[in-house]
């Protein structure tokens, strides 16, 4: 299919910092797996962004779209001029952009790891972790930038404690993970990041197969399955999932219960409804604002629409998650709300490997944090807050706060 005019790009404004582009509504509405086009793509430059859960959902299952590197159109443009791209397959260990079986064996080796069992053993050890940074935020003159005072050590511990990567390792790892995960660097600042990155991983990984310990990576090098480059990727993986989800999910997550006293006011009466309050900030807020993409690995026939094999297919994770007929009165921040059909954490085969981590770490950093900080508060104008809206995880880069 040959579009008679340019189709709009992927929608990534913010009219107010909680809710995704307003476009969205509108297309789902009208045009709900409507086309859009790709300035750089391996194959097809035309292809189409989906809007509704429904549909998001079934195509995150259905084993014709696949999620392979080589195959995947950029869905945002480079700053900068991209005068070739020939993208490769992913190379071992890589498993996030491969499907089954080469998905499936990386998938196997650390799904152990991430169990709900596995979780609520590691528990306890978290709470010391927010704990201990609570003691360390409480000791501070406020204002202070609650991402930095507070969320980045809670992250950067954590990491060690199951990973085995000393803190101070993944702090230098998280300056280039920031970095890359932009949308709107230079060609020298991607170089230099994506050097610098590859180069402390490098040395990571490098420093752990001659001194194995009892964390994630070193089981996996204790198993002899897998080469070093292969360990490597994998850091890559669980590491920068670590670094640039949760702590964006903590301290915008901590922002909208800033905004929402009366919701933030039923969980600390009925402390048991964290848990639904995590699964309701997980589906309002949606951090992975660019969405999911898969591609076509052949001819398809969906919704009314001809998907031609080759074209990448947008999966608009913030519009599904606002969808009305899937949640009721979708655009209000409800913690009583019952649903965790939300695709926060993706669907199928792909969906997050540390959902459970991350359940666990927002569930009980948020009750920790506003049980120490009851009146917990902004410390400048909303306004004035820098949003991380381009990148690919949303969030913010900063969040000053006050308290007493």
């Amino acid at each position: 299919m040959a579009f008679e005019h340019k189709p709009p790009a992927i929608p990534t404004t913010r009219t107010c910092p909680f809710d995704p582009d307003a476009e969205y509504m509108r297309l789902r509405e009208e045009d709900p797996i409507s086309p859009i086009r790709f300035e750089i793509s391996p194959r097809e430059k035309d292809g189409w962004l989906v809007t509704r859960h429904e549909d998001i959902r079934a195509i995150m299952t259905d084993d014709r779209f696949s999620h392979r590197n080589e195959l995947l159109a950029l869905i945002t443009t480079p700053p900068f001029e991209v005068t070739t791209f020939d993208p490769q397959p992913s190379p071992p260990g890589s498993f996030v952009n491969m499907d089954a079986p080469e998905h499936t064996k990386y998938r196997r080796l650390l799904t152990g790891f991430f169990t709900v069992r596995r979780i609520r053993e590691y528990e306890p050890t978290l709470a010391g972790i927010i704990d201990e940074c609570l003691d360390e935020l409480a000791s501070l003159e406020p204002p202070v930038d609650l991402l930095k005072a507070f969320v980045q050590k809670v992250i950067y511990k954590s990491v060690n404690s199951v990973m085995g990567v000393p803190a101070e390792d993944v702090a230098q790892l998280d300056e280039h993970f920031s970095a890359i995960m932009r949308i709107d660097y230079t060609i020298e600042q991607f170089v230099h990041h994506n050097t610098e990155l590859n180069a402390g991983l490098e040395r990571v990984v490098r420093h752990l197969f001659e001194n194995p310990n009892d964390k994630l990576l070193g089981k996996l090098i204790a198993t002899g399955e897998l080469t070093e480059e292969e360990v490597r990727n994998i850091a890559w993986i669980t590491i920068g999932g670590a670094l640039d989800t949760t702590p964006n999910m903590l301290t915008l997550g901590t922002w909208a219960f800033i905004e929402h006293p009366e919701e933030l006011a039923k969980v600390r009466a009925d402390p048991e409804l964290m848990e639904r309050a995590v699964e309701e900030l997980l589906r309002y807020l949606t951090i992975s604002h660019l969405g999911a993409s898969r591609v076509a690995l052949e001819d398809i026939e969906y919704g009314g629409r001809s998907i031609k094999e080759g074209q990448t297919v947008v999966l608009a994770l913030p519009a599904g998650n606002r969808d009305p007929e899937q949640f009721h009165d979708p655009e209000r921040f409800d913690v009583t709300r019952p649903s965790r059909r939300h695709m926060a954490f993706g669907f199928g085969i792909h969906q997050c490997l540390g959902q459970h981590l991350a359940r666990a770490t927002l569930r009980l950093t948020f009750q920790k944090l506003f049980d120490r900080f009851p009146d917990l508060r902004l410390a400048v104008e909303p306004e004035k807050i820098p949003l991380r809206d381009r990148a690919m995880h949303y969030g913010v880069y900063e969040l000053p706060v006050t308290w007493g």
